[in-house]
């Protein structure tokens, strides 16, 4: 699908390699302490979440696991983590604690926890719907040595699909990954919003099939033209903001709005370690 010239191959490497701070989401993020955020604190906190699909606040202290994963049952139903190459690392059967243990690997399963940039992505993109997580909860407990690298990054939805054409939407809605056929097409519509559910898989070919006509060519290269041109939509600068993690940050982000990812980490020995703590919520 990807070619060396596309566009979107040098985008990438600038916005998940690259030096410089992303500018901060446009979100409020009031400052409350841990034994506040009840009651009228959460309710603030839920509404703000329904309207933007992002809602942040900053405690005064890490809230402890217990908290955390009743913080996740106020948005739904938390989702266990099963894969065996990062249990060592969940507690509650829920809870995953995201720290930088390793410098770059291949391991996929094991780069959260390295020093690997991930690229922009849908959470479960390839799953059926009703297996999607809704919401993902990300805590600070430390930012580690180096507060700028490692920024999760954060793309709108809506921005994304207002670069593309009404061709490639089409076609983007009538295709989904050969591998996962009960998963969504690439873009649905949500109450009138646009909603991808797509990872770039990087240097990896994506598998795909496609259910509609094509007039306009042959469909392989219909699809990989509106392919393309999503990765370009999603990767286009000045698109995207970044979260710099401090202690007793809490961010929620809802899964139908927005692309995350993360920018690439430091890592050397010894060092204080970045740990967050994240939630998928159903």
């Amino acid at each position: 699908m990807s070619r060396p010239t596309d566009v979107h191959i040098a985008s990438r490497a600038n916005l998940l390699e690259g030096g410089s701070e992303l500018a901060p989401p446009l979100v409020p993020v009031p400052e409350v302490r841990a034994e506040d955020f009840s009651g009228r604190a959460l309710d603030d906190f839920l509404g703000r979440l329904g309207e933007a699909g992002l809602a942040g606040l900053l405690l005064d202290r890490p809230l402890s696991d217990e908290r955390f994963r009743a913080f996740g049952e106020a948005l739904g139903t938390p989702l266990p983590e099963t894969d065996p190459a990062v249990l060592p690392n969940v507690s509650l059967d829920v809870v995953l604690n995201l720290v930088g243990e390793r410098s770059r690997t291949e391991n996929v399963s094991l780069q959260p926890f390295a020093a690997n940039p991930l690229s922009l992505h849908t959470e479960g993109s390839g799953r059926p719907v009703a297996e999607q997580p809704r919401y993902i909860v990300l805590m600070c407990c430390d930012p580690g040595d180096d507060r700028v690298a490692a920024q999760t990054v954060l793309a709108p939805m809506d921005a994304i699909g207002s670069r593309l054409t009404p061709p490639d939407l089409e076609t983007l809605s009538r295709t989904r990954y050969r591998r996962n056929p009960q998963g969504p097409p690439i873009l649905r519509n949500i109450d009138g919003r646009q909603v991808f559910s797509f990872r770039d898989f990087l240097e990896e070919s994506l598998e795909w099939t496609y259910g509609g006509t094509d007039s306009g060519g042959t469909a392989p290269d219909t699809v990989d033209s509106a392919l393309r041109a999503l990765l370009t939509a999603m990767y286009a600068p000045g698109g995207h903001s970044g979260v710099r993690w401090e202690r007793g940050l809490l961010l929620v982000i809802d899964n139908t709005f927005y692309f995350h990812g993360r920018r690439a980490g430091t890592f050397s020995v010894p060092a204080r370690r970045r740990h967050l703590k994240r939630l998928r919520i159903k």
